[in-house]
């Protein structure tokens, strides 16, 4: 079914730089949450699952794009929580990055449970293994259990609500435009979305 763009939408939209975006098709406005960045920068917040497959073999894609983003796009990952099952996994990534082998580790944990067929979810399967992969098992284990970890947790809960997420990988420009692959029709249209966006928001600034 075609979608139409309001009138007053549609004229705004052809007077600004960005006029090839359609809002319903490549992107939808969400109610504006704050940002953690500078006057001047434009931050782009992948949402993820590791156990997700389309998370899995967007990663190569996503990669080659983050290497070259403008310097004033701050670019970051916060796991999804669509639900309570997704929380082990949001621990472990948040884990990683508290005990610094996030940078290490993030691509092994995909590989793990797409490729091997591991279960990463109990939280002694994911301490062994990260071992086995060189990291500090009790400098992990009590960054798993810390409150810091506790309350990104929560935040990330939180967010994934806040952006009225129905699914992952999403991705949300300066707290306030989300967009995907199910809306625009595959990774190439996202990300060339995504750089029309990142260009309006700059030039907003």
């Amino acid at each position: 079914m075609k979608r139409f763009v309001p009138i007053a939408l549609a004229l705004l939209f052809a007077s600004a730089p960005a006029a090839a975006l359609e809002w319903g098709k490549d992107y939808v406005e969400v109610p504006a949450q704050p940002t953690s960045v500078k006057r001047g920068q434009v931050e782009v917040l992948e949402f993820f699952w590791y156990r997700c497959p389309h998370c899995f073999h967007l990663e190569p894609e996503l990669n080659a794009w983050t290497k070259k983003l403008p310097k004033n796009v701050v670019f970051k990952r916060v796991p999804g929580v669509l639900n309570e099952s997704w929380i082990p996994l949001t621990r472990a990534f948040y884990a990683l990055e508290a005990a610094g082998y996030l940078e290490k580790l993030h691509d092994d944990v995909f590989h793990a449970l797409h490729v091997e067929g591991l279960d990463l979810n109990p939280p002694g399967a994911f301490l062994d293994w990260a071992a086995k992969k060189g990291a500090d098992r009790k400098k992990l284990a009590d960054a798993y259990n810390s409150f810091s970890v506790d309350t990104k947790v929560m935040r990330a809960q939180q967010m994934t609500r806040e952006f009225k997420l129905n699914g992952v990988p999403a991705f949300v420009v300066n707290g306030k435009y989300t967009t995907s692959a199910y809306l625009t029709g595959g990774n190439p249209q996202t990300f060339k979305v995504l750089d029309e966006l990142i260009e309006m928001e700059s030039k907003r600034k």
